[in-house]
């Protein structure tokens, strides 16, 4: 079984195509296909093999598409702006969606001055957003802040990241 990534259905670039091999034994009508990625797009042949060595590609090359799955960890979280009472969040969209992005989650909690964690937020936020402001924070306050992005499968993996509201402006 000849196999091979024709694209990703979440980004449109095209990349070098890898044909993959997959050799099974005997006489069988079923394998399973390693390494595949999610919400993708891939083509494959078969070819029988025996002494006289490889046959023909079987015509018409076989298109399938994989699932989504979760995405990956967002590709970047920044922290800017502190003033006393609030903070700008950014954030950059997964390197690999997986699906299509249905929202980001962001949870976030202050963190006092013997390192012990206050009560979680939890902030649903569009995906198409790439920027939020958080308002009415406690001013001189270190946050943790744990950020993800989900699919209609579920979330992913998430990135952390702290930061202080100013003293005095």
């Amino acid at each position: 079984v000849y196999y091979w990534k024709v694209q990703s259905l979440s980004r449109r670039s095209r990349r070098h195509v890898e044909k993959k091999i997959l050799t099974f034994r005997g006489n069988k009508t079923f394998g399973m296909l390693p390494g595949l990625e999610p919400y993708s797009s891939y083509k494959l042949n078969v070819r029988v093999v025996n002494g006289k060595g490889e046959g023909p590609a079987s015509p018409d090359n076989k298109v399938f598409r994989t699932p989504e799955g979760v995405p990956g960890s967002p590709s970047f979280l920044k922290i800017t702006n502190p003033t006393l009472d609030s903070l700008t969040l950014e954030w950059g969209s997964p390197t690999h969606p997986n699906g299509v992005l249905t929202s980001y989650t962001l949870r976030f909690q202050p963190i006092n001055n013997t390192h012990e964690l206050g009560p979680l937020v939890e902030i649903r936020i569009p995906a198409n957003e790439s920027s939020l402001i958080l308002k009415n924070l406690n001013y001189s306050t270190r946050y943790k802040f744990y950020f993800n992005a989900q699919t209609s499968v579920g979330s992913g993996s998430q990135i952390t990241e702290e930061a202080v509201t100013i003293m005095d402006e």
